[in-house]
Order: C-alpha cells, then sequence, then structure tokens
C-alpha cells in the first residue's frame, strides 16, 4: 500500500511538471481575513481558464494559499526565485561576519554560510513553506495536488500581507500622562 501512494504521488508530481509550461492567466484574487481583523491577505493565484477558476476546488486552494500567508509572519516572496540579489547579498554578508565562522577554513565557512542562507532564503518563500493543515507537505506540493486534481497548470502570482497600524507611529504615553490628558490636569 505504502509503495502503491508512493508511486501514486510521484506519477502526480510528473503531470504536474509537465503543465508547468503552460499558460495561466486566469484565476482569482483571493482575500482572507483573520479572526479579529488585525490581518489580511489578498493573493493571486492563476490557472489556464476561468471554468477552473470558478470550481470549489480551486477556490478552496486559493483560500488554504491566504490563510497560510496570514498565518506565516515571515514570508515575503513567493519563491526563492523571486528574492532581489541585493537580500540575497546582504543575507550572505551578515552570515560571513559570524563570530562563529571567524577560525574556520574558507572553504567549510562557504559551506556553512551557502546552507545558512539557502535556510533563510526558504523562510522568505512562501512554496517552501510546511502547510498549516498537513505539515508533512510544502505549499509547493499543495498546488501540485491542484493541478493534478484540476488539470490545469497553477500558479501563485503575487501577494500581499496587512497587519493592522504596521507603519505606523504611535505615540506611547505614560500611564500617568494618559490620565492627565483624561482628566484635563498637567503637572
Amino acid at each position: 500500500m505504502v509503495q502503491a501512494e508512493d508511486w501514486l504521488r510521484k506519477k502526480g508530481i510528473a503531470k504536474a511538471g509537465k503543465k508547468a509550461d503552460r499558460v495561466a492567466a486566469e484565476g482569482l484574487v483571493g482575500s482572507y481575513i483573520h479572526t479579529g481583523g488585525r490581518v489580511g491577505v489578498l493573493v493571486e493565484v492563476n490557472c489556464e481558464t476561468d471554468f477552473v477558476a470558478r470550481r470549489p476546488e480551486f477556490q478552496e486552494l486559493v483560500r488554504n494559499i491566504s490563510m497560510q500567508i496570514a498565518a506565516c509572519p515571515n514570508i515575503e516572496y513567493v519563491t526563492v526565485a523571486d528574492i532581489p540579489e541585493e537580500i540575497v547579498q546582504k543575507e550572505k554578508d551578515i552570515e560571513m561576519g559570524r563570530d562563529d565562522l571567524s577560525n574556520k577554513p574558507d572553504n567549510v565557512k562557504e559551506k556553512i554560510v551557502q546552507g545558512r542562507i539557502d535556510k533563510r532564503l526558504k523562510e522568505l518563500s512562501l512554496v517552501d513553506q510546511p502547510y498549516i493543515r498537513d505539515q508533512s507537505i510544502l505549499i509547493e506540493e499543495l498546488v501540485r495536488q491542484g493541478i493534478n486534481q484540476l488539470g490545469e497548470n497553477i500558479q501563485i502570482r503575487r501577494f500581499v500581507r496587512f497587519v493592522l497600524g504596521e507603519g505606523v507611529e504611535k505615540e506611547e504615553l505614560s500611564f500617568a500622562d494618559e490620565v492627565a490628558a483624561q482628566t484635563g490636569r498637567k503637572e
């Protein structure tokens, strides 16, 4: 049974790979507002036809991806390939300057740094995140499952994550100043 499941999964991955080159220009812009309204997400997920975009299975996939984005505050890019080269270089410079690498030979240092950078870049990438509802698969595999189920190429194109108050500087008053301001007294 286990071997049969593995064979079916491999076959499905191969089918998904064949469909990856096809143009996906239809799809949905999905949204998710987390309970309490403090986090919101917009995500564009593309497929090949509007027929598939209207199917409940596709809409559920888009919703699950939206929920994943809301649950992962560190992700900033869809894939590792989307991360700008200056960010990669900045991460490399930070890792090369770490104290724990100072007494290592250069060739060992390079391998350690590359491993750390790869790990950090995957932390920033949506498709490399473990799926929140099934930690045994990545988002990339969840999308492949959607491709197998719906028979079309599916791609996550872009997303935006909103956090209430993010980037807004709030004036912080001490409790005494706040009480004085409300009572109209100044000391």
